[in-house]
C-alpha cells in the first residue's frame, strides 16, 4: 500500500490547501477535464464530419460507457494488486500515446471511423483506470474527516468544466482544426503526468497476491455485499439512477416540443441546471458540518423526487431549469457523500474493487431505462414519467431512512 512521505493530516489539521498531494490531483483532475472537452467536442464532430450518422455518434457514446460496465471490476482488481501511483501513471502514458496517435493519423489522412471507435474505448478504459486508482489512493493521502471535502473539489471541478469547458472547446474548435483540438488534449494529458510525477508517494510496487483473478473478484464482491453501511446506499443509487435515466431519455424533447423551448433557450436552461451541481459541490462539506451525513444523504434524495414531480407541472421552460438546479443540487451532494463513505467505510485493499463493483452495479440501470423511457413516452404522457419516476425515489428515501447509512455522522 502507498505511503505518503509526509505524515497523513490528522483530524485538526486547518487546511487541504496545505496538502501537496491533494493540491496535485485537483490541479491534474481540472487541466485534464479541461483537456477532455476539447477531445469529446472534436471527436462528436468528426464522426459527424466522416460519416454524417447520428447512429455513428450515438455508437461512439455507447462505446466510451462500455469499459465502466464490463472492465469496472477488473480495473478493480488490476488496481488493488499494484501500485496505484504507478497505475495513474501508466494510464496517463496510454492516453497521450493514443491521442499522439490519433493526431498523426489526422495529418496524414489516413483516420477511419473503426480507428475513431477504437480509440474512444481505448481512452475511456484508461481514463476509467486512473479514475480507479485515484479514488482509492485519496484515503491515504488525507484523514476521513477531509474525504468529504476533497470529494466535494473534485466534484467542484467536473461541474465547473462541464459548464464551461464546451462552449471553449466549440469556439476553439471553429478556430483551428481537429487535429489541433486533439492536440490539445495530450498537451493537458502531459500536465496531469507532471502532476502524478510530482505526487510524494513512495512508488514501491505492491506484492502481487498469488489468488487469482476469480478469487479477488469474489473478494471484493463479498466486501461490497456483506457491508451493510456500504450496500444499501449503493443498491439506492442504481434505482436513482433507473429513475433519473426514465427523465434523462425525454425531459429536452419535452422541453422543446411542449413548452416551445427555442435552441437559445435549451443553452441558458441546461446551465440553470448545471449551477445546481456548482453550488451543491461548494457547499457540501460545510453543511456536513450541520446535518449528519447519512440524513443528508436521506434528505437530498427526497429533494431530487420534489424536482422530479415539479417538473410535470410546470408551465415554462425557465422553470424546468429551476428543477434541473434542484436535482443537480441533490445528485451531486448524494454523490459525494456517496463517494467519501465508499472511501472511509471499505478497507482501502480491496477498495478498487468494490468501487469497481459498485459503479458497475450503478451504471446497469442507465442503458435499459433510457431505453425503456423512449418506449414509454410514446404512449404515454411525459409528464407522468416525470410523476413516476418521482415516486420511486420517494420509495427509495423510505428504504433508505431504514438503512444504517442514516445514522452516519
Amino acid at each position: 500500500m502507498e505511503k505518503p512521505l509526509s505524515m497523513i493530516p490528522n483530524e485538526t489539521e486547518p487546511s487541504l490547501w496545505k496538502n501537496k498531494n491533494i493540491i496535485l490531483l485537483w490541479s491534474g483532475s481540472l487541466i485534464s477535464s479541461f483537456g477532455y472537452q476539447f477531445y469529446i467536442v472534436a471527436l462528436l464532430l468528426l464522426i459527424y464530419h466522416l460519416t454524417e450518422s447520428p447512429l455513428a455518434m450515438s455508437t461512439m457514446r455507447a462505446v466510451e460507457f462500455v469499459p465502466n460496465v464490463i472492465l469496472g471490476v477488473f480495473a478493480g482488481i488490476f488496481v488493488d494488486r499494484f501500485n496505484r501511483k504507478r497505475i495513474m501513471t501508466w494510464m496517463t502514458i496510454i492516453q497521450i500515446t493514443v491521442t499522439a496517435s490519433l493526431v498523426m493519423m489526422l495529418i496524414f489522412k489516413w483516420i477511419a471511423i473503426w480507428q475513431l471507435f477504437l480509440f474512444g474505448f481505448l481512452l475511456s478504459s484508461s481514463s476509467y483506470t486512473l479514475g480507479n486508482a485515484q479514488h482509492a489512493l485519496v484515503p491515504t493521502l488525507v484523514s476521513k474527516n477531509f474525504l468529504t471535502e476533497v470529494n466535494a473539489r473534485f466534484s467542484l471541478i467536473s461541474t465547473l468544466v462541464n459548464l464551461i469547458g464546451p462552449g471553449m472547446a466549440g469556439l476553439i474548435l471553429s478556430l483551428t482544426t481537429f487535429h489541433i483540438s486533439f492536440g490539445l488534449y495530450g498537451i493537458c494529458l502531459i500536465a496531469l503526468l507532471c502532476c502524478i510525477f510530482s505526487l510524494s508517494i513512495e512508488s514501491h510496487e505492491k506484492k502481487v497476491k498469488k489468488t487469482s483473478l476469480w478469487d479477488d473478484f469474489k473478494e471484493g464482491w463479498s466486501e461490497l455485499v456483506l457491508n451493510k453501511t456500504l450496500l444499501p446506499p449503493t443498491i439506492a443509487i442504481l434505482f436513482m439512477n433507473f429513475a433519473s435515466s426514465l427523465i434523462l431519455g425525454v425531459y429536452m424533447f419535452y422541453a422543446i416540443d411542449q413548452l416551445g423551448t427555442s435552441e437559445s433557450q435549451v443553452g441558458i436552461l441546461l446551465s440553470i441546471g448545471s449551477i445546481g451541481g456548482l453550488v451543491g459541490a461548494f457547499f457540501a462539506p460545510k453543511i456536513r458540518k450541520k446535518i449528519p451525513r447519512g440524513r443528508l444523504f436521506s434528505y437530498c434524495i427526497l429533494i431530487d423526487s420534489i424536482g422530479m414531480i415539479c417538473m410535470s407541472i410546470v408551465p415554462v421552460w425557465w422553470l424546468l431549469g429551476c428543477c434541473l438546479l434542484l436535482r443537480t443540487l441533490a445528485v451531486t451532494i448524494t454523490n459525494i457523500i456517496y463517494l467519501s463513505i465508499r472511501q472511509e467505510f471499505t478497507p482501502n485493499h480491496l477498495l478498487g474493487r468494490v468501487a469497481g463493483t459498485s459503479s458497475m452495479l450503478m451504471k446497469l440501470a442507465t442503458p435499459g431505462a433510457l431505453l425503456l423511457s423512449g418506449v414509454l413516452a410514446g404512449f404515454l404522457p411525459i409528464k407522468l414519467l416525470f410523476v413516476i419516476a418521482g415516486i420511486l425515489m420517494i420509495i427509495i428515501y423510505l428504504f433508505i431512512r431504514k438503512q444504517a447509512i442514516v445514522h452516519i455522522r
